[in-house]
């Protein structure tokens, strides 16, 4: 499992990010918790998995790549569309996995 560096994080956990982060490392409950993940299929913009999903034994958590944390599935949803405009409006397409590791690369 692999962090973005400038991990996206809904408003109303923001203060509990670095928890929320531990307990899913952990392998603890997090309810109500999804992940913004890249997409696991070229044809998807990005992915959205409830944070339960990696308590099943054999889910593939070492490809997994987390780039955002929301609270409910709604939060999630605006996260995605504020990476998509964000994406949008600096590079004029929607190609979010080649922005964020491009946006990595700069900040390096």
């Amino acid at each position: 499992m692999k962090w973005y560096e400038n991990l996206y994080v809904g408003e109303s956990i923001a203060d509990k990010a670095v928890r929320i982060k531990r307990k899913i490392e952990h392998n603890g409950i997090t309810p109500s918790v999804y992940l913004v993940t890249l997409p696991s299929n070229p044809a998807n913009l990005l992915d959205i998995i409830p944070a339960r999903d990696l308590l099943q034994p054999g889910y593939p958590k070492q490809d997994l790549h987390i780039i955002g944390l929301a609270k409910g599935y709604d939060e999630a949803i605006g996260l995605v569309q504020q990476m998509i405009e964000e994406t949008l409006q600096k590079t004029g397409t929607t190609d979010i996995v080649s922005y964020l590791k491009n946006e990595r690369r700069r900040e390096a």
